[in-house]
């Protein structure tokens, strides 16, 4: 089920939530609640900058056991991951993905969703976490385009609503989710359509992908790196379609 669904204009739109004052009273509210930081990026022959917060590990004093113990959510989301850089340079230089739907699964602070809004693509960025999407917002704003957000969780696809791709990136962490994930993808994606799945090679990727072949997927893939720190991260980009039937 998609919760909390809200459409983010591009700062040109009339509208109350965009152009610079939007833009900077969202900032003010995100920097009274969280230490922030913001880089700026390139894709192909496009900058963008976004925002996040400078340490997610400062953010789990605000998880109460209560809350742990109910969905043992770790605030993933906050940071810039290296699978989430890579996807979004590739959604920029390979995919044609203009005038398509296209859903984010696990979007954190949308980084991969704000790079297929510029691309042209119909975009609805989704998360868990509410936190996320106000940052999601931001991000959208500050990189002048135009997208959806909602709250989804991949236990729950509750809606008649698909898509021509679905991208998500560095999902692949926790073995509870990876059957949700691949019904999320089965449920979402239209018939036709194209999922990508970028992973830093983790060692769950390899039941993830005996999860989706049996679900009736194949799957090809591409290796590539991006840069985190001082490190070069090996991630992988999986490019799931319907097996012909």
């Amino acid at each position: 089920m998609i919760t909390s669904r809200y459409h983010v204009p591009a700062p040109t739109c009339p509208d109350a939530t965009g152009g610079e004052a939007g833009l900077l009273r969202l900032h003010d509210e995100l920097s009274a609640e969280y230490d922030l930081q913001e880089r700026a990026y390139r894709f192909g022959e496009t900058g963008f900058r976004f925002l996040s917060v400078r340490d997610s590990y400062a953010l789990l004093d605000r998880i109460s056991p209560e809350e742990f113990l109910k969905d043992e959510q770790m605030p993933y989301w906050a940071e810039i991951w290296p699978a989430a850089v890579t996807l979004s340079r590739v959604i920029m230089e390979d995919l044609d993905i203009a005038g398509r739907s296209l859903i984010e699964l696990g979007a954190g602070v949308g980084m991969a969703s704000v790079a297929a809004a510029m691309k042209g693509a119909r975009v609805l960025a989704t998360d868990y976490s509410t936190e996320a999407l106000r940052f999601v917002v931001y991000n959208t704003l500050l990189n002048g385009v135009s997208l959806d957000t909602g709250r989804l969780d991949w236990r729950m696809i509750r809606i008649d609503e698909q898509f021509d791709v679905v991208v998500a990136a560095d999902v692949l962490y926790e073995r509870v989710n990876l059957l949700p994930i691949v019904m999320a993808i089965e449920t979402l994606l239209k018939e036709g359509g194209v999922a990508y799945i970028a992973d830093p090679r983790r060692r769950l990727a390899e039941q993830f992908l005996e999860l989706v072949r049996d679900n009736g997927f194949a799957v090809t893939s591409s290796e590539t790196h991006d840069a985190e720190g001082d490190q070069t991260v090996a991630v992988t980009i999986y490019k799931l379609e319907r097996a012909p039937r």
